[in-house]
């Protein structure tokens, strides 16, 4: 075994010394030991769902990775889903333990977005999210701007959320949720909450789902529900100085930038605690007039596939 490779809970780690992408400067190593020393928060966010992740390799674009290849190891759990798009069953991990993350590390599996949902109850997400998506350029702040915005509608339907930094350019706020409900009423409360946020500031907030009507707005994205995905906390981020999603206490969120926390700094700032664990609420039922509401509003992919449609239809017009 050369100087780079080594073994951590029976994984063989190998050329643990190379650089990890071309983005930045930190290594395999790097990677490794930040999983390793972040595992006991990841894991929780991790466990029991369906797992997609984005890998690197050398001299290869990044790439996401839903089907688990032929090689992986007997020992990591799987769940089969169907895939409409494509129609065809995927066989997706469960990251259960420390030895699947460092396999999956070993890997170069950089991000790691699991389902809102668990495989057990795949139709029923524990959470409700809405994803603050700044127009191109330094837009954190707005993004957080916005998420004060999200914070504000939450109180005035009688909810609470916890926030973290997406790890890129936006913010997450995440709102554990109880009584166990469908997808559709998860989706049509988060639609209700987006255009309440929207509404207390239109010049900062959208909800346009394409991009060319947004006008330098954040974007209050509230289509991360039903079978979607999101960067867990404390999943690192491919983009340079490989920052990590971190949790954020609401007072701070307007003192903080996403590069504050990185595979380097991150373990030192947790130090033994799970902020994550401790600034989430309760689960919270959902306001049945919030529901309701929510039912009202298109929804924004099957809107603005209408709406891409129709202007597409009127340009031949004019041509």
């Amino acid at each position: 075994m050369s100087e780079a490779d080594e073994s951590r809970d029976g994984v063989a780690l190998t050329n643990l010394d190379q650089p990890l992408s071309d983005r930045d400067d930190a290594t395999k190593r790097d990677l490794v030991d930040y999983l390793d020393a972040v595992s006991e928060r990841i894991l929780p966010q991790l466990r029991g769902r369906p797992l997609s992740v984005i890998r690197v390799r050398p001299g290869q674009p990044p790439f996401m990775q839903k089907n688990l290849p032929r090689y992986t190891p007997d020992w990591v759990r799987r769940v089969p889903v169907w895939a409409e798009a494509s129609h065809r069953e995927i066989s997706y991990a469960l990251c259960d333990d420390r030895r699947t993350l460092l396999w999956f590390a070993n890997q170069r599996a950089v991000e790691y977005h699991p389902t809102l949902a668990t495989a057990a109850d795949p139709h029923r997400p524990t959470h409700l999210v809405l994803d603050l998506d700044p127009p191109e350029g330094d837009g954190f702040r707005a993004a957080v701007a916005a998420a004060l915005l999200v914070r504000q509608a939450l109180a005035d339907a009688g909810l609470a959320g916890a926030v973290k930094t997406s790890g890129a350019k936006g913010v997450h706020v995440f709102v554990p949720v109880a009584d166990e409900p469908t997808a559709e009423e998860l989706a049509a409360a988060t639609r209700a909450l987006a255009v309440r946020a929207e509404r207390l500031d239109p010049a900062l907030a959208t909800t346009a789902y394409i991009k060319e009507d947004r006008g330098g707005r954040v974007f209050v994205d509230a289509t991360r529900a039903g079978g979607a995905t999101v960067a867990a906390a404390y999943s690192p981020r491919l983009r340079p100085g490989t920052p990590v999603s971190f949790p954020v206490d609401w007072a701070d969120l307007t003192e903080v930038a996403p590069a504050d926390f990185t595979i380097r700094t991150a373990p030192t700032l947790l130090g033994a605690g799970d902020p994550w664990a401790a600034l989430m609420p309760a689960p919270q039922p959902l306001p049945a007039d919030l529901v309701a509401e929510g039912r009202t509003i298109p929804v924004a992919r099957v809107q603005a596939m209408h709406e891409g449609k129709r202007r597409a239809r009127a340009r031949r017009q004019v041509d």
